[in-house]
């Protein structure tokens, strides 16, 4: 299968489905990653220009920890990801009909802050409108509505999932990929006296503990017309 995860910023993936999209690959899967923020709001100290710079080179590192085929970056400045902005929709379709995805986990929409949010309604409003014929992209490949899996929140607040992946096999890839954030980890650690990987390990693990594993991750299914299957689509 071929896997497409789309977070907002660079290090959302690695948090919320790192160890799902590592076990993807071990089974033998394409993954994608993409984020459509470049993360340049996310420091007090390195100014926006230079910071986005630095975390997309993170991003591109920790894809690599993961063994996703390509990295993508839709670059959009943080607090400015807007659902209906037309331009980035439209790269996002490209995105969609390059990777051919048979699977998309995205942010759900009880996100914790706005460019979250929007980034779910975006991958489902351009996984339907990559359906159409008449919307032209350089990828000429029309796929048919993909499911769409909603991955947890941040420490899963408001978040109960339907569905669960064992990540005991893969917590260590998908902590190794985190720890490739070093502008996050760092400064959250030296100035917010936040150790994120461990706050990270320990989530995995209050999820493992709720479905009878070590570690595990929680997923929710976008319940809409044409986004149901009877398939198992996470691993």
């Amino acid at each position: 299968m071929n896997i497409l995860a789309v977070g907002c910023h660079p290090d959302d993936l690695e948090i919320g489905c790192g160890g799902t999209l590592a076990k993807y690959v071990k089974q033998g899967h394409n993954v994608y990653m993409c984020h459509v923020a470049n993360g340049n709001m996310g420091h007090k100290i390195i100014m926006p220009d230079e910071l986005a710079k630095i975390r997309t080179k993170e991003a591109e590192n920790a894809g690599k920890i993961i063994g996703a085929l390509e990295v993508i970056n839709l670059d959009v400045g943080d607090l400015k990801v807007n659902s209906y902005n037309e331009e980035v929709v439209m790269k996002l379709i490209e995105v969609i009909r390059y990777t051919k995805p048979d699977v998309i986990i995205t942010h759900g929409p009880d996100d914790y802050m706005k460019d979250h949010v929007e980034v779910g309604k975006m991958v489902f409003d351009a996984s339907f409108s990559a359906t159409i014929p008449h919307m032209e992209t350089k990828s000429s490949y029309i796929p048919a509505t993909v499911p769409i899996y909603y991955m947890d929140t941040l420490a899963g607040v408001n978040f109960l999932p339907e569905e669960y992946v064992d990540i005991s096999d893969t917590i260590e890839i998908k902590l190794e990929a985190l720890r490739c954030h070093e502008s996050q980890i760092k400064w959250m650690l030296e100035h917010d006296k936040i150790d994120f990987i461990d706050y990270v390990r320990t989530c995995s693990k209050y999820r493992g503990l709720q479905c009878g594993v070590s570690y595990a991750e929680g997923f929710r299914r976008c319940v809409a017309w044409g986004r149901l299957t009877t398939k198992r689509l996470l691993p």
